[in-house]
């Protein structure tokens, strides 16, 4: 049975140091017994402590990092099987392949385009932060070529693709103080591929034919001294890949499996393009923790990178923009004035409708915790107490030369009491975003 956090409590030295990063023992010994942290982030555990809390000391599935500086990317330390359970912790990573046998334009063109395959929505970036190098030639001189040249020319998480040793050592000799991933060490040539990654301090993949013989050869690289792995059963078919990733992931965390205690990766295998999106958003929900295709247009890749994005959100946690005023068009003196909250839904509902409207208008963005309209106003986290300060603190009397605000129809019973705490004439718009164009164009004066 897993330690409760009090268990764990009763063998921490209990001097509330904050070495480990925490206030207190106690909310170190929680966030052990909930897998967020490990035990070596306390200096003073005793060594019979150590030896008791070995179990509790170690998520389920261990946090691997690849690459380094601004292309660091952080995959795995997943401690639950579903979003509703608590949270998923980091973002499947996706990656676009180029492959060693590509021409210089071909490899410089297709770089520049992953490169930017970077979006804007809802006030978040998403992008694609990995590019594995695919060795097709099977020259180790090819593969280091064409790893100097994604080395060079970006910035992202780098996967270095060769069963050949000799072709690895070449790829690393270029790569290594960027921390790719190595893959893949199998039941033929473990032995080396754990030693070039020792040696580049590089995390290792381990590729097995199904999980069996995944679970055997972590224990065997393990022993060799690499514990940084991701693991691949070798399913890279939709059904085969599902149910290899679900069972390493509940092995992992309801039976604390650690042979399978890995992040995984998965390759799509495909060239068709819309049937490779399909099989990429199952690899992303269920349960990868990188997934590599070869397609690299922007109609493939958005609608991924917003599948991550929504199953990724902490439901808890609403997403939301920067409280502040926000210019939509060539704002005057004469603009209106239009309240929102700063839940980015609401937000990005009520933008698009002013910006249609054609009227330059500001949009004062109040605080709200992130929730809607509505929801803001039952809970009395948007009231005309803080409005009025937003329209007192943020500036925009300066701004314009009127003093008249909107607020939405849905609040309109706080009209009265927001014009007597702001002095600001308060005006009524509409209920729904839809209408706001209308309204600017014939209401607002």
């Amino acid at each position: 049975m897993a330690l409760t956090g009090l268990d764990i409590y009763k063998l921490l030295p209990k001097t509330n140091c904050a070495k480990c990063g925490m206030p207190t023992c106690l909310a170190f010994a929680m966030a052990l017994a909930q897998k967020k942290t490990s035990l070596d982030k306390c200096p003073d555990v005793s060594a019979q402590a150590k030896e008791a809390l070995e179990g509790a000391s170690a998520p389920p599935q261990r946090l691997i990092t690849i690459g380094a500086g601004e292309g660091k990317l952080e995959v795995g330390n997943e401690t639950v099987m579903f979003r509703h359970d608590q949270t998923f912790w980091h973002p499947c990573g996706v990656g676009i392949e180029i492959a060693d046998t590509m021409s210089d334009a071909e490899m410089a063109a297709r770089i520049e385009n992953i490169n930017k395959l970077t979006f804007d929505r809802v006030a978040q970036i998403i992008r694609v932060e990995i590019i594995a190098v695919v060795c097709k030639s099977g020259s180790p001189e090819k593969f280091a070529k064409a790893v100097k040249t994604v080395f060079d020319k970006s910035q992202k998480a780098l996967v270095l693709v060769s069963l050949d040793p000799k072709v690895m050592e070449a790829g690393l000799k270029v790569a290594a103080a960027r921390k790719p991933l190595v893959y893949a060490a199998n039941a033929a040539n473990h032995a080396e591929m754990v030693k070039l990654a020792k040696a580049g301090a590089c995390p290792l993949a381990v590729l097995g034919k199904g999980l069996d013989e995944v679970a055997d050869l972590t224990a065997k690289v393990k022993a060799l001294g690499v514990e940084d792995l991701v693991i691949d059963s070798g399913a890279h078919d939709p059904k085969g890949a599902l149910a290899d990733a679900t069972h390493a992931r509940r092995l992992a965390i309801r039976k604390t499996f650690r042979p399978l205690g890995y992040p995984t990766i998965t390759f799509t295998d495909t060239d068709d393009a819309a049937w490779e999106v399909a099989v990429a958003a199952s690899a992303i929900l269920k349960y990868q923790g990188m997934v590599i295709l070869r397609g690299s247009e922007p109609w493939e890749i958005l609608p991924l990178l917003t599948t991550r994005q929504n199953i990724y959100t902490d439901p808890r946690k609403p997403i939301q923009v920067e409280s502040k005023i926000y210019e939509i068009g060539a704002v005057t003196k004469n603009s209106p004035v239009l309240v929102t909250t700063n839940f980015s839904l609401t937000y990005f509902t009520v933008e698009p409708e002013v910006e249609s409207s054609k009227v330059p208008s500001y949009i004062a963005v109040v605080d709200t915790e992130g929730m809607s309209v509505l929801t803001a106003f039952a809970a009395d986290k948007l009231t005309s107490e803080k409005v009025a300060k937003m329209l007192k603190t943020s500036g925009i009397a300066e701004r314009v030369g009127h003093k008249k605000v909107v607020i939405p129809g849905y609040v309109s019973v706080m009209s009265g009491k927001l014009q007597e705490d702001s002095g600001w004439e308060v005006l009524v718009g509409p209920r729904e975003a839809s209408a706001i164009p209308s309204y600017l164009k014939t209401v607002w004066k």
